[in-house]
This record gives C-alpha cells, structure tokens and sequence, in this order.
C-alpha cells in the first residue's frame, strides 16, 4: 500500500507521545514493505531541518516538510476569543502553504490511503477530497475536547474561565469533523466508544500505539533501587499538574519515612516556574534526558500522577515493557487494560499513592512481582509489527 501520514508537528525527535505514536506505526508500515510518506507541519516550536532526521528514520519513510510557524500570539489569542467561535488550538494550524504542499503531493502520488494523525490536521480533509480517491483515515490520539475539560476542571480563576470556553469550541469543532473522514482508528477503545456516542458512523479500527522490544529492553544493571521518577514532556499540562499535586500532597511524606530516597524528574521544555518547584529535599530535576530509556532503566518506581489528558499514555507503555512498577492514577492508565496489584498499581487520592509506594519499596517480592507482569503484559499486547499488521488489514478490507 502506499500510504500518506499527515501531522501537525514532525514526528522526530521520537520523544513525546505523539511523535512515538505517529513513528511507531510508520515503522511497522515500512517494515511490512508499505510505501510511506510523512508531510508534516515545521512548527516555530519543534523546528528542525531534514538534515536532522538520521538516515535510518529517512528509510522508514519520505519525509516532506512545511514551515507553519503556529506561534501562540496573546493579541491573537484575544481577538480569536472576542471575535470568532473557533478554538484557537485549531486556527493555528490552518496555512496556505500546507494546503498547497498538500496538493502537490496529492497531485503526484495515487495513494491508497491518507492517515491524519490528530484532530488538528483534519481541516485539510477537503483538500484531499479534490485531489486524491484515497481512503481518509482520521486517527484519533485521543478526544482532544476531553483534555482541556480536565484541565479546566483542576485550575482556577480566569484560567478556568478561558479554558472552559476553549474546551466549548474545540468539542463543536471536534464533533463538526466527525464523519468527514472515511474511516476511523482510535488509539484505545474507551476513545472509540466516546467517539461513536459524539456521533462517529464511520468504520472503526482500536489501534494501540505498540512498542518495539528489540528497543525497549529491561535491563537491572545499573539500578537505583529503591529511587522513584517522571518521565515525560515537562511543557504538557497535565504532567505539569500532576507533578505539582505529588509534591504538595505526597512527597513530603514520603521524604520524612525514607530520607535518603531520591525523587528522579525528566523531560523536556519545563517552565521556570515549574523548575523552582522542583528545588526541594531529595528531588533531582535531570532536565531533558540523552536516552530516555537507559534513564527508566536505571531507576525503579515510576509515579505517573495524572488527573487531566486524554487518549494514551505512552510513557506508561513504555515503563511497563522496562519493567518498571508503575503507580498511577485512573486517568493515567486509561485506554490500557490493565490490572491494578498485578502489572501496575492505581491509586488516586494521596494516601494510596504514598502507600503504594512504601508496599514497593519494602516488599521486593512484589516489586519483582509487578515487574515481570508488566514485561509479559506488554509484549503480549502491544507489539508493533502485530499493531501494524492488523490496522493494514483493516485498510485492505476498506479500500477493495
């Protein structure tokens, strides 16, 4: 098949989960001997040049790239507010010349299918129609409205205001798009039964972001046990949020049991004030790690503290296939179907987190309990080739 992916940001460096989700799937793609490839928006945030893209992710896919600078302006973001209905989120990412990229390569190449990765790349569905009989796949990475709901939920004064109004626009801007696509993949199942109650009538395939164990390989022998840590894009919301709320309700406790335990926090792009946050007893911020994956495997528990976000959570995948005793809220676990006690723990108030974490730390049996469920969990479930393969299936059936 030969396969067009669209994305409102380039998909590399592949560190958050977008761009895990989006490469992990081109992968299996080209493995399977598909013909892929990525126009992707190069955004004044994740702005990098070709050139950049080593040459094996290059063989996975032809690459097209197209400066949308998609710069959050606050005049803009006022006058969006007072003068228009639609989400500003969305706006950004509406440029000419993407269209006209887009008509270029639709232009010159009979794809079978063109996979939009993200709610936000779907307002080109038009384009596509005029230029291309290929299949239009709209592949949900979660329900985006869902997000900034939660978000509002937690915050307070005139942010919760304005993101209320947000969240509005963006699920009638959401719910408008439903089914001018042809078919539908959502990432997890939970994002497919919301989806078809919004109104979905499209064909739909759950496809799960899958992993690569020849990458992702569980290794103990630098381990600092007991130790906990975060992963995760620092410039995201609800890591943000959810990193605040384990400092200010579980932390402290947690250093006056075990002083001498340390608290490991990765990622990206965090702000300033969220850096000061972090200055506290015992909390080590590492910043933006070289190898995310030799960092999850030096240290032990993995606290995912999430309480707003939508769709998948890919670091929770990952922690998992490293082995790693996970503890986490509901919201961070959902869309995986997994076992709280068994190959990851779900605790949501402070209390059970705080407890989760000492049962871990003095009980090694269950530590390695929940770690070796975890490793079998995921390579049963979530393997990228398999992923892939049934989601081409899928597209076959679609587009005899």
């Amino acid at each position: 098949m030969r396969i067009l992916q669209v994305t409102n940001k380039i998909p590399y460096p592949i560190k958050d989960g977008g761009a895990i989700a989006c490469m992990n799937l081109t992968r299996g793609f080209s493995l399977l001997g598909h013909k892929v490839t990525i126009l992707s928006m190069n955004t004044a945030k994740h702005h990098i040049l070709l050139d950049e893209i080593p040459e094996p992710i290059k063989d996975l896919a032809e690459f097209r790239l197209v400066n949308v600078p998609a710069r959050i302006y606050l005049i803009s973001a006022l006058w969006n507010l007072l003068f228009s209905r639609k989400p500003y989120n969305a706006v950004r990412f509406i440029s000419k010349d993407f269209k006209v990229e887009l008509k270029k390569i639709l232009e010159g190449d009979n794809f079978d299918v063109v996979q939009l990765e993200g709610l936000y790349v779907c307002p080109y569905i038009p384009v596509i129609r005029k230029y291309s009989s290929a299949k239009i796949v709209y592949r949900a990475h979660n329900i985006e409205h869902e997000i900034w709901d939660r978000t509002a939920f937690n915050s307070k004064g005139i942010k919760k205001w304005y993101l209320k109004i947000l969240t509005s626009r963006i699920k009638k801007f959401e719910t408008r798009l439903l089914n001018n696509y042809d078919l539908i993949v959502p990432i997890t199942e939970r994002d497919g039964n919301l989806l078809n109650m919004l109104g979905n009538t499209k064909p739909s395939h759950i496809s799960q972001t899958g992993i690569d164990a020849s990458e992702l390989i569980p290794s103990a022998k630098n381990l600092d046990h007991p130790s906990l840590f975060h992963i995760g894009s620092m410039e995201w919301t609800p890591n943000q949020e959810g990193l605040v709320w384990f400092l200010d309700n579980c932390w402290n406790e947690i250093h006056k049991k075990y002083p001498d335990l340390k608290f490991y926090v990765a990622g990206r792009n965090a702000p300033a004030w969220l850096q000061k946050k972090l200055v506290a007893p015992n909390v080590i911020f590492e910043g933006e790690v070289a190898d995310a994956y030799e960092f999850m495997n030096s240290k032990s528990i993995m606290i995912v503290p999430l309480y707003s976000g939508s769709g998948m959570r890919i670091k929770v995948i990952e922690g998992m296939a490293l082995g790693k005793p996970i503890v986490s809220t509901k919201v961070g676990t959902e869309g995986i179907a997994t076992t709280s006690g068994k190959n990851i723990i779900v605790a949501d108030n402070a209390e059970e987190f705080r407890n989760s974490i000492y049962e871990l730390i003095e009980k090694r049996e269950y530590f390695d309990s929940i770690s070796i469920n975890a490793i079998e969990f995921i390579h049963e479930k979530f393997d990228n080739l398999t992923t892939a393969s049934k989601l081409v299936e899928f597209y076959k059936k679609h587009t005899k």
